[in-house]
């Protein structure tokens, strides 16, 4: 009975351990707000109350033939995103991409999303094996392959520059 109850404590910190090594979460020393350092979900971000920014997604109303578009050729992608929780590009950018993400069904399991510190680094250092040096930076691959990534700003609407990675890709630019 004994060797049950230390192995079911065993277990749950194990779960416990596993479920605070995704990412860090500190008070900003700057503005007093909280950083996100390491992989990240939608799910996680809106989690934190402090986070008002994230709370637009449902105001922003992109373009439904650019959306119909997406819905159709999204899911042959994957997508790597980096975002700062301090950073007004991302509270800007992030929650309209949030937004065209759900209206198209866009698996979570194609999403990698990772949070940086004003350093736009991540605890694990993935900003340098994808080369992220500002953020938001979004990156579409498919099979694989880099297709295109919006950096910092779009040229039109988030849906529009995803839409174009997608018909012209770098390599056929």
């Amino acid at each position: 009975m004994k060797k049950i109850l230390l192995a079911l404590l065993l277990l749950a910190n194990v779960q416990a351990m596993a479920q605070n090594s995704t990412y860090f979460a500190f008070k900003d020393s700057v503005d007093g707000g909280i950083i996100y350092d390491g992989p990240i979900t939608f799910d996680d971000l809106n989690k934190e109350i402090s986070f008002t920014w994230l709370k637009t997604v449902n105001e922003y109303k992109p373009a439904e033939s650019v959306v119909e578009y997406l819905k159709t050729y999204m899911p042959a992608y994957t997508m790597v995103v980096f975002m700062g929780t301090w950073c007004d590009d991302s509270h800007y950018l992030i929650p309209r991409l949030e937004r065209v993400l759900q209206m198209i069904d866009y698996p979570a399991s194609k999403l990698t999303m990772y949070g940086v510190t004003r350093a736009k680094t991540t605890k694990n250092g993935e900003e340098k094996k994808y080369n992220v040096t500002l953020v938001p930076t979004i990156i579409l691959y498919k099979n694989g392959k880099e297709m295109g990534r919006i950096t910092e700003t779009v040229k039109k609407t988030i849906e529009e520059d995803l839409a174009a990675i997608i018909a012209y890709p770098p390599s056929m630019k």
